[in-house]
């Protein structure tokens, strides 16, 4: 019996390449886990009291794209955020978290040929794994881009050859970056806009970490695409409620984009998606339009980032994320280093080589490691210490 050989080049998932590398091995501590990005922080307080007050719905079917109210809330926040006006019902779409849409989108949304030929998807190197399933799912190349510090850690897909970009059918960019935590400026997603125009391609902005940082909100494409009078068409932004308000497991996000763009998602949604129930749909719609928890939230962050600050500032070379929750630590050998904190210290932290693809024998997350700063204070400041001992004194 044949099976698709359009996955084949998909390596496992980074945490099942974890387990194999550590499980026969017993850690040196007491655990301490920093490697998944999933939020430890308390969930907004008036969870529970929305959700019981619409427990009925469950006897419904969900809405496709979201109810009127979801999509307004959505629409408020980014009015208020990125000070962007958006018709909620033609250009937000709910999502089942966000890498459901972002899967999605490139089935709906890809074209089989351009310019004639196969066509091709940009994606940052390192990236979030669903880029790369996303794109061979709709038989497109992907073409892996350094995002290195040479680069500031965002890719330059300027410096690609024109015939190659002729090609480009989607550009994935992820700011904040997962995983370095690299914020694309007002002119970083200007120049990339630009060139979309040029060559004739779409970006897909992935923007869940958006409301996790330090010093100044980053900035968003939504906003540069409004500044530069770009085709509505021309750009899908997607964020969640995971990062922002400690709810990975609501499943709730969105996306926005042009009205063409969210009614061919919602047209695909209609045949083989997975609605948002209807009780978390309400329930996000308090959780949009609050952000006393989220500015709280980022305080919380901020202290632990002022714990990196005391235990790795000074560590030669080391650079702190502008924003998110991860820190991408230079190491001589990732998996090494991971393999070494597991069985000396007991802490737990993920390969940088499990984010990337080794590109004409070179592999950008190499010689990097993974720390997730999403355990409470004490446990961050536990784990950073035993691994500043193993691997910088």
């Amino acid at each position: 019996m044949a099976f698709p050989e359009r996955f084949k080049d998909l390596p496992d998932y980074a945490f099942p390449r974890l387990r194999a590398l550590l499980d026969p091995h017993a850690p040196g501590d007491e655990p301490v886990v920093m490697t998944i990005g999933e939020p430890r922080h308390a969930m907004p307080a008036f969870l529970a009291k929305t959700l019981n007050a619409h427990l009925d719905g469950f006897s419904r079917y969900p809405a496709n794209g979201g109810v009127a109210p979801l999509r307004e809330a959505i629409g408020g926040w980014v009015q208020r955020r990125y000070g962007v006006a958006l018709d909620p019902q033609r250009q937000i779409m709910a999502l089942n978290g966000t890498r459901e849409g972002l899967f999605n989108a490139m089935l709906a949304l890809c074209p089989e040929r351009k310019r004639g030929a196969q066509p091709a998807a940009l994606i940052p190197n390192p990236f979030y794994q669903v880029y790369a399933a996303a794109t061979m799912a709709v038989g497109a190349e992907p073409v892996y881009v350094p995002a290195t510090a040479e680069s500031g850690f965002l890719p330059d897909y300027a410096a690609l050859p024109a015939e190659l970009l002729d090609r480009v059918a989607v550009a994935w960019i992820c700011s904040p970056a997962n995983p370095q935590g690299a914020v694309a400026s007002r002119a970083y997603w200007a120049e990339l806009l630009a060139l979309a125009e040029r060559h004739d391609f779409r970006i897909f902005a992935d923007e869940c970490y958006s409301e996790i940082w330090r010093d100044a909100p980053p900035p968003g494409m939504l906003e540069a695409a409004a500044e530069g009078g770009a085709d509505p068409e021309r750009v899908l932004v997607f964020n969640s409620l995971s990062k922002r308000s400690n709810l990975p497991g609501l499943r709730s996000g969105f996306v926005a984009g042009g009205p063409e763009c969210i009614a061919r998602m919602l047209q695909l949604r209609t045949y083989g998606g997975a609605p948002l129930p209807p009780p978390l749909q309400q329930v996000s719609v308090a959780v949009w339009k609050d952000e006393a928890h989220v500015e709280a939230n980022r305080e919380l962050y901020r202290a632990k980032f002022d714990v990196v600050e005391e235990v790795l500032g000074d560590v030669p070379g080391f650079r702190a994320p502008d924003a998110g929750f991860f820190l991408w630590l230079a190491v001589p050998d990732g998996e090494a280093a991971a393999l070494k904190l597991w069985r000396e210290a007991g802490v737990q932290v993920l390969p940088g080589s499990y984010f990337a693809r080794e590109v004409d024998g070179i592999d950008p997350g190499k010689q990097y490691i993974r720390v997730a700063l999403t355990g409470p204070l004490e446990e961050v400041r536990t784990g950073l210490t035993r691994l500043r001992a193993r691997l910088y004194d």
